[in-house]
């Protein structure tokens, strides 16, 4: 069994030890190097997946810039929802931006499981509902909150900081790197 992945699902649903035995032993592992695509703007996302270890970031271009949209560290999911829920092409790109190791499914056997155990509809009616709210809450920011209490938020969370390349953490909260920096200083 994979604890990132138990505590992933316990974190949206209550499983028996036997039932999450099942479930987890049907995931497999891989090794993603730093800076390799997961996938690319164009290809489906035909796998859910969850972080064992590193980071993951789900980003677009605008023009020759990449917007980074969404970051997934360890014990988290990773996956762009939209493609994976239509299985269409993707607007994005999902990219490790350290050495990485991630726990998959493929769509099709994820879908099984859901038929299989229903409490994994239980799980995935939480998780989404999850979703929903982060990324409201995301875009209520980037339109309402200044980029200082966009960063400052952001110190909430110590592995943004750890772990992320400024000029990727300028994309997400909407500045240049240059502006990020002078916000930095500021805030010193």
């Amino acid at each position: 069994m994979f604890p990132e992945l138990e505590i992933f699902f316990r974190q949206y649903s209550d499983f028996q030890q036997d039932e999450l035995e099942i479930i987890t032993s049907r995931f497999k592992t891989k090794k993603i190097n730093k800076n390799e695509f997961i996938f690319i703007q164009g290809e489906i996302c035909k796998h859910f997946i969850v972080v064992k270890s590193g980071c993951l970031r789900l980003f677009y271009f605008n023009k020759d810039t990449e917007v980074s949209v969404w970051f997934a560290f360890a014990e988290s999911s990773a996956i762009e929802i939209s493609s994976f829920i239509s299985q269409s092409p993707s607007e994005y790109n999902m990219q490790a931006i350290e050495e990485s190791e991630i726990i998959y499914i493929p769509v099709r056997e994820f879908n099984m499981l859901c038929e299989e155990f229903p409490q994994m509809h239980i799980l995935m009616k939480k998780y989404w509902e999850d979703v929903v709210t982060t990324l409201i809450n995301r875009f209520t920011a980037l339109q309402r909150y200044s980029a200082e209490k966009r960063y400052l938020d952001l110190l909430k969370t110590p592995a943004y900081l750890q772990k992320i390349p400024q000029k990727h953490l300028a994309s997400y909260i909407g500045v240049t790197p240059t502006s990020l920096s002078r916000i930095r200083k500021h805030i010193k």
